[in-house]
């Protein structure tokens, strides 16, 4: 129900964001990537695209050289992330849960990493409130099994809360020498 009021009253917001998004990125306005959901069922997520196409002729292959000043902002604010409210109203997703990462990184992730697909995953989580993209992948990862073990309406809250410190202090955004976060490789540990 907050999902869809959130997505309501967000609707001209992202009617904007759209616009600046189609002149300055081009389309498609929206990015969509399958994610892999609770029980690492894969689901369609849905975002505000803040970077070129991939383009060798022109150079643009990395994350760095794709992400535009634009998307950084629309990034840094969590403003791309509006349209995953989307997810939300659908089932795929909570508001609160471990972050969906790629598919492919299912098979890299040991038993315990894996536990953090025993719940839907989340527009923000434990993990984001914690450090975001500033802390490492074991450590995001101790963070989504921490919340799915200790997982309440009041943990929720106080996250939510911490949510909204955190976009406007613009903290953790980033990995060390990346514009977003290393790929994840696996471990084989725990």
């Amino acid at each position: 129900m907050v999902s869809t009021v959130a997505l309501v009253l967000s609707a001209p917001l992202q009617a904007v964001i759209a616009v600046v998004v189609r002149r300055k990125l081009g389309s498609p306005v929206l990015f969509r990537q399958p994610r892999p959901g609770r029980d690492g069922e894969v689901f369609e997520l849905v975002k505000f695209r803040t970077m070129l196409e991939l383009d060798v002729q022109r150079g643009l292959v990395t994350d760095a050289e794709r992400l535009t000043p634009f998307g950084a902002l629309l990034r840094s604010t969590s403003l791309d992330e509006l349209p995953t409210l989307w997810n939300v109203v659908r089932g795929d997703m909570s508001l609160v849960g471990p972050r969906p990462l790629l598919v492919q990184y299912l098979e890299r992730y040991s038993p315990e990493q894996a536990r953090r697909h025993e719940v839907r995953p989340g527009i923000t989580g434990l993990a984001q409130v914690s450090g975001r993209n500033a802390l490492t992948w074991d450590a995001k990862f101790a963070k989504d099994v921490e919340y799915v073990d200790n997982r309440s309406l009041r943990l929720d809250a106080a996250i939510v809360w911490r949510t909204l410190a955190q976009v406007f202090r613009r903290h953790g955004i980033t990995a060390d020498g990346d514009v977003t976060m290393p790929e994840f490789l696996g471990r084989t540990h725990g």
